[in-house]
């Protein structure tokens, strides 16, 4: 990948500096020359030692207040910490006169969502919302393969994110409440949601299954969702972490054939690993993982695109660098469609717990 010097880097500074810092917003934009890292946010004296380390120079800062009061040196801002902290953070952050991007869930709540909106629309921001698994190679991949048309007509999506996880490794998760944003479907849920409303249009949730599984867990861990879209398309999405026999991450049935596809996007595990968003591997996944093409006694495999996660602060840039929120160039993803994902998590809640009588 070949970068051209920009005239002016976007200063940024990340707030968190676990997974989501750590692995992904960071060395996305250390590695995009169109921006600065200036300034990482956490608390945890070990994880301030190790930006330092990784990123010479970096100023670290305990919170997202001593972030706010070196406004005036910075551009623009990314919340990678945990969902109920995403409205006020990014609100201060707003009137501070900063760009925004939020990690998922955009918010814990729609109506909070739409305020944000309506905020960055008043003040003149940017905001956006980062919806990095637009960009796993699989969903490329299902994206390219939907517009080929080979499938015919689609009749039924399948999507599912399950792991092998018993333990809940972070300590703001086991204590939150789906009002904090907690569950798993606040989490994996918001990524499944968003790629089939992007892939097939408006829904309604026609059924809605929420479980708890672990011992510790205060919201949900299991859970089931089936979508009803506008254009006659039906999702089936599933998100377990309790699961030690993963099934297919996608299968999309068609008219004219199918295609099925296991494995997870492999961009995470390579940054965790010490590998870069520059090198000549990354976002590339071994030829095994191909998902097979058409139908039973006529299957071929279907190579996976490389992921891209970049291509997100690749967009942000253009849009900042055009002139912001009055430049016509699209957002990397319309916050708009993230209170989408949000008003269907509200309605699986509100449709399970009619089942359930709670």
């Amino acid at each position: 990948m070949t970068w051209t010097e920009p005239e002016r880097r976007i200063r940024t500074a990340v707030v968190g500096y676990g997974l989501s810092g750590s692995v992904f917003h960071a060395p996305l934009i250390a590695a995009d020359p169109r921006y600065s890292l200036d300034v990482i946010a956490t608390s945890d004296a070990g994880r301030q030692a190790a930006a330092t380390q990784r990123y010479p120079g970096v100023k670290t800062v305990p919170d997202g207040d001593a972030v706010l009061a070196l406004a005036g040196d910075l551009d623009l801002v990314v919340l990678g910490t945990p969902p109920a902290t995403h409205f006020p953070l990014a609100k201060a952050a707003l009137e501070a006169g900063l760009d925004v991007v939020v990690d998922k869930p955009f918010a814990v709540s729609s109506a909070e969502g739409l305020e944000l909106i309506a905020l960055a629309q008043r003040l003149g921001r940017v905001l956006t919302v980062f919806q990095n698994r637009r960009w796993d190679g699989d969903f490329l991949t299902v994206q390219k393969l939907l517009a080929s048309d080979a499938l015919g007509s689609v009749t039924r999506f399948e999507s599912s994110f399950e792991r092998w996880s018993p333990d809940i490794s972070k300590a703001w998760k086991a204590s939150a409440t789906a009002a904090d944003g907690g569950g798993v479907l606040f989490d994996l849920g918001t990524h499944l949601i968003d790629q089939a409303l992007l892939l097939f249009g408006p829904a309604t949730v026609a059924y809605a299954e929420l479980q708890a599984r672990r011992p510790h867990e205060k919201v949900d861990d299991d859970v089931f969702l089936v979508l009803n879209h506008e254009s006659g398309v039906t999702s089936h999405l599933g998100m377990n972490m309790l699961c030690a026999q993963p099934g297919p991450r996608f299968r999309i049935l068609g008219s004219a054939g199918g295609f099925t596809k296991h494995g997870i996007d492999p961009q995470e595990p390579f940054i965790a690993a010490g590998g870069g968003p520059l090198d000549p591997e990354y976002g590339v996944e071994a030829p095994e993982w191909a998902g097979p093409l058409g139908r039973d006694g006529h299957l071929h495999p279907l190579p996976t695109e490389r992921g891209a996660y970049p291509e997100f602060y690749r967009l942000l840039a253009a849009k900042i660098d055009d002139g912001g929120a009055s430049s016509a160039l699209p957002l990397p993803v319309d916050p708009a469609d993230a209170v989408e994902v949000l008003k269907v998590i509200e309605e699986a809640r509100e449709m399970a717990a009619a089942h359930t009588g709670s």
